[in-house]
């Protein structure tokens, strides 16, 4: 292990917690052993919103959680944010760390991020978990939510928005305040950069070239979301797909228990051999979470 800048010590642990990476200072984290998997946040948010994740799944596998660059503490990006770019960081981070593959786990906006990097780069990943994500953004409804942010951000809002995405996902009090504050060092350019790239993204003719397993997360209550499930759902190979009830879009943070429990059954099914051996309970036996009625969606690629 090459080791950058900034090194700490806690304990007998050493902590890296930024790298040079793809020309930019990357904020990442690692904890516990086992299969990697690179959690991607959405605009605005950071890797904070996986705090969970990173406390309850670090038992039985490796989990990195990296700020997006120009968002958190991770550093300004002169260069444009496209999803393309950001594929791009994911594997440079694997390469800092050494690792071959991992599986990918994006939110929302991440989860397209994550399908990105399947695309461009196929062999570095075993499969993914999109959570509440979209290989398209076309309703009109979520577009004109991303419209707003990209207005408000134009107008240097940049704290009002943290505040009602922080809001939005916060679970409790202290969820909110810590998600505030790590949102609100982003740099307005970059977070705005990222915004706009989902109204313009399309993968979804590409879906099928995904031959990784993916499994696919979204609350019965972000109903707004259903049609873009049964898109990736319908294109996808090999796809998995759970409808988690009484929640809406912010599933990390607010079905964080059934999140992890869902995670660890789907991965100790491909990579039972692999998970961390001081933590081989058994993972209790789960339903199929599906919404009590499924419309027929007309799928659409356009934007």
């Amino acid at each position: 292990m090459h080791f950058p800048f900034n090194l700490e010590k806690k304990g007998c642990e050493a902590v890296v917690p930024f790298a040079k990476i793809n020309g930019t200072t990357m904020y990442y984290k690692v904890k516990g052993s086992g299969v990697p998997i690179v959690f991607i946040h959405p605009p605005m948010l950071t890797s904070s919103n996986f705090a969970d994740q990173m406390e309850h799944l670090s038992a039985r596998y490796q989990i990195i959680a990296f700020d997006i660059r120009g968002h958190g503490q991770s550093g300004q990006s002169a260069e444009r944010l496209t999803y393309g770019l950001l594929a791009e960081d994911i594997c440079g981070l694997l390469d800092h760390l050494e690792l071959k593959k991992a599986y990918l786990c994006g939110y929302s906006t991440g989860g397209s991020v994550a399908l990105e990097a399947m695309l461009r780069y196929p062999d570095r990943f075993y499969g993914a978990i999109l959570i509440s994500a979209m290989s398209e953004l076309s309703d009109w409804y979520r577009r004109s939510e991303v419209w707003a942010a990209v207005g408000l951000m134009g107008l240097r809002a940049k704290r009002l928005v943290a505040a009602v995405i922080a809001w939005g996902n916060a679970n409790k009090w202290k969820t909110f305040r810590r998600l505030y504050r790590t949102a609100t060092e982003g740099q307005l350019r970059n977070v705005n950069d990222y915004f706009k790239c989902s109204l313009t993204y399309n993968c979804t003719e590409k879906l099928g070239q995904i031959q990784t397993p993916v499994l696919l997360l979204y609350g019965v209550k972000d109903k707004e979301f259903h049609r873009y499930a049964h898109i990736l759902q319908s294109r996808l190979s090999d796809s998995e797909l759970h409808f988690l009830p009484k929640v809406g879009h912010q599933l990390p943070t607010k079905s964080a228990s059934l999140v992890n429990a869902l995670i660890r059954r789907w991965i100790d099914e491909r990579h039972p051999w692999k998970t961390a051996d001081k933590s081989r309970q058994q993972v209790p036996s789960l339903p199929a979470f599906l919404p009590p009625d499924v419309p027929e969606v007309e799928e659409t690629t356009e934007v």
